[in-house]
């Protein structure tokens, strides 16, 4: 690990096209680390493309050092009649292994609500995490989240 990595060392910047790579092969990772799942190489490809190239659908930020990719997050858009204005949502979150805990996550945060401030039509920014997941929930809370009076629930096909 790169010990000497500090905060100020982390680029973050919005994925494109040719990050596809990237993207991918961290959403695998992620996926086996999290629920030991095994993606769909096919699906997978054409559903992160499908967000690199259409931005109504989301976007992915990368973090990285010295122009080496070491992590990612993806947001979504999600319409809130409540509040006339999307809440974004924070998911696909991925960090290099040997960059964990040096403020990778926080940069890439950072980024989020920087951006999301920016928008006029942002209520807020929301994300899950895996109930078992003790140090992304004390990150998370860390920055600022707090546990959303809602659970999930859900059906898939």
């Amino acid at each position: 690990m790169l010990k000497e990595t500090n905060h100020s060392s982390i680029n973050v910047r919005t994925a494109n096209i040719d990050d596809i790579d990237n993207v991918v092969r961290f959403n695998c990772d992620m996926a086996f680390e999290t629920e030991r799942l095994v993606l769909d190489q096919k699906k997978l490809m054409l559903g992160v493309s499908a967000v690199l190239v259409d931005s109504d659908l989301g976007f992915y930020l990368i973090a990285e050092v010295e122009r080496n990719v070491i992590g990612q997050l993806m947001i979504t858009k999600e319409w809130s009649d409540w509040r006339n204005s999307m809440f974004w949502w924070i998911q696909s979150v991925f960090v290099k292994l040997e960059y964990r805990r040096i403020g990778v996550y926080t940069a890439l945060h950072a980024k989020v609500l920087e951006m999301a401030k920016e928008e006029t039509n942002v209520c807020g920014v929301r994300l899950y995490v895996e109930r078992e997941n003790i140090v992304a929930k004390q990150t998370y809370r860390q920055l600022g989240m707090a546990h959303s009076n809602y659970d999930m629930f859900e059906v898939t096909f």
